[in-house]
Formats: structure tokens, C-alpha cells, sequence
């Protein structure tokens, strides 16, 4: 076999691969509450209204609020990965304390919202936050994954990043 044909068969075979995967997901049935591609995203945009409201508040259930409540959740930030809602939010109970004051400002700007999967039941975040008026103040980047369950989206995978200042 030459080198060429070897990359042809496996292009094809990739090919394959991946028609394979979207026609397995071309079949599932989506939710009878399904939505359009904007009221989703716009769903997605509000939930990070809501943490960034509640975290202002200095209400940190209510910014918890959003990310899955289970064992599943995967948090990495500081060169830590975090398994779980426990461990995430004993993690920012100890950075923070759950006050206004520690709390301090946080903005965030979505910069790209993607919706994913065939039902749209994903979702895949890129943005930058900024926490001002606290000890802990800084900025950098983040990159969510939602999912989509039973109308209400919930936060998997969070993994955020600070500057180097």
C-alpha cells in the first residue's frame, strides 16, 4: 500500500467514523419542550446574569445554583482539577467566604456561546471574567460546558484560568 492510498483509506475511514456518530445522533428524539437556537443561547446567557447577580449579591448558593449538583461536575482552575459539587464549593467557601465583602465585583463577557449536540442540549462557553473590590481580585478566561436536562441547563465542566499579572 502506498503512502497515498494508506492516507485515502484512512480519510475514508474517518469519514465513516464520523457520518456514523451524527447519524446515531440524527435519530434521537429530542425533548417535547425543544427550542430554537436563540431562545437556548439566550437561556445559556441568562444563567451567567444569574451567577454573576447572585455572586454581587454576595449570595454564593446563588451562584452555586447553576452547576450540577453531583459527583459529575469537573472544576479546574489554579492548576487543581476539583471532582464534584462538594468539593467546588467547599473550595470557594474557603477563597471567598460567602460574604459581599470577600465576595467582592465579578463581571464576565461571553465571547462565544456554541450549542452542541442534536437536540441542542449542550452548550460550550468561552468568556472572560474580571472580580474586582476584594482581595482576590484578578481576571482571565473560562470555558463552561452545560447540559441540558429536563429544561434547566447545568454547568459539567468548568475550567477557568487567571492572568498572569
Amino acid at each position: 500500500m502506498t503512502k497515498r492510498s494508506g492516507m485515502i483509506l484512512a480519510g475514508a475511514a474517518l469519514l465513516v467514523g464520523v457520518l456514523g456518530a451524527c447519524s446515531q445522533d440524527a435519530g434521537r428524539t429530542c425533548a417535547a419542550d425543544s427550542k430554537d437556537a436563540a431562545a437556548l443561547e439566550a437561556e445559556v446567557r441568562a444563567l451567567f446574569a444569574r451567577q454573576r447577580e447572585g455572586w454581587n449579591r454576595g449570595d454564593l448558593d446563588a451562584f452555586l445554583a447553576d452547576y450540577e449538583p453531583s459527583e459529575a461536575l469537573l472544576f479546574t482552575s489554579g492548576a487543581k482539577i476539583r471532582r464534584g459539587f462538594t468539593e467546588t464549593e467547599t473550595s470557594y467557601r474557603g477563597r471567598y467566604g460567602g460574604s459581599r465583602e470577600g465576595m467582592g465585583t465579578l463581571a464576565f463577557e461571553l465571547l462565544d456561546v456554541r450549542l452542541i449536540g442534536a437536540c441542542s442540549d449542550g452548550a460550550v462557553v468561552l468568556g472572560e471574567w474580571r472580580l474586582t473590590d476584594t482581595d482576590e481580585a484578578g481576571h482571565g478566561v473560562f470555558s463552561v460546558i452545560l447540559e441540558r436536562r429536563e429544561g434547566a441547563w447545568r454547568i459539567v465542566h468548568d475550567h477557568t484560568s487567571a492572568a498572569a499579572e
